[in-house]
């Protein structure tokens, strides 16, 4: 379960009644391209820099869309779940069962054990490619917690913004267990957008695959996944559907299943 255009100090990571909290690892203010959830959106006094960003890239190839049948996406404990704006967790006060983190950044972080295992693997590989490993500054999030920084980001900012930039209750990756927020170990561009420029964003962009994870919200694909880019929120769907997404050049996991997209929650 962020970038908006100024980063706000929220809870855990992208995904949860009136005052929000600091995310899972107590996050700045989301900048105004961001999807990202955390807790406590106070705006912070010195707007973060705006990054320099280059063009959204367009697929290399088109996906071959996947039979959706082919996996379990609408059991809330399946490790392929889907889960958007059109697509809510199935029963909505679902929770699953959770381990530590073991590469939290500040402690109080819970995943799926698949997730952690693979988490560890990740962030091991990464190091021993660019000398820097990953710290999770957010992860589960129950439902309660979702409808609490939800609301906060419609009180302040409006619903129709803060459907850009929050889950609804119900809604959210992050509920499941399976969705992370990440940054490097060095904290360069911690819940902004340039994260996807630096050393860890790019290694991440380009290897996540291959340890069962996807970028869930690729930039310039708003309108199929219904959130701005956020290079930072890690989904875990599996080596299988990470490794055919690569293959494929499928940049969505509702291209991949050639499913609807999801921009809104119509």
């Amino acid at each position: 379960m962020m970038a908006l255009g100024v980063l706000v100090l929220v809870l855990t990571g992208c995904g949860e009644a009136a005052t929000p909290e600091a995310s899972s690892s107590s996050p700045a203010t989301p900048t105004a391209s961001a999807h990202v959830e955390l807790e406590t959106p106070t705006p912070m006094s010195t707007p973060a820099p705006t990054p320099t960003r280059t063009a959204a890239p367009t697929p290399s190839a088109t996906p071959t869309p996947e039979a959706a049948s082919a996996w379990d996406l609408t059991s809330a404990d399946s490790l392929q779940v889907l889960v958007n704006k059109r697509t809510p967790l199935q029963p909505a006060a679902y929770v699953p069962s959770l381990v530590a983190v073991s590469s939290a950044q500040e402690g109080g972080e819970l995943v799926r054990p698949e997730v952690d295992a693979a988490l560890a693997e990740l962030s091991a590989a990464m190091r021993a490619d660019i000398g820097e490993g990953t710290f999770v500054f957010s992860s589960y999030r129950s439902y309660d917690r979702q409808a609490q920084l939800y609301n906060g980001y419609v009180a302040q900012y409006g619903q129709a913004e803060a459907d850009t930039t929050s889950a609804r209750p119900g809604h959210s990756e992050h509920q499941t267990g399976l969705a992370v927020d990440v940054s490097g170990t060095g904290g360069a561009c911690r819940l902004d957008v340039c994260f996807g420029g630096t050393a860890a964003g790019r290694w991440i962009a380009e290897h996540a695959w291959q340890h069962g994870f996807i970028v869930r919200y690729p930039e310039g694909l708003e309108g199929i996944t219904g959130y701005e880019y956020e290079p930072w929120h890690l989904r875990f769907v599996g080596a299988e559907i990470s490794t055919a997404m690569h293959e494929q050049g499928a940049r969505t996991y509702e291209e991949f299943l050639g499913l609807p997209a999801a921009p809104d929650y119509g």
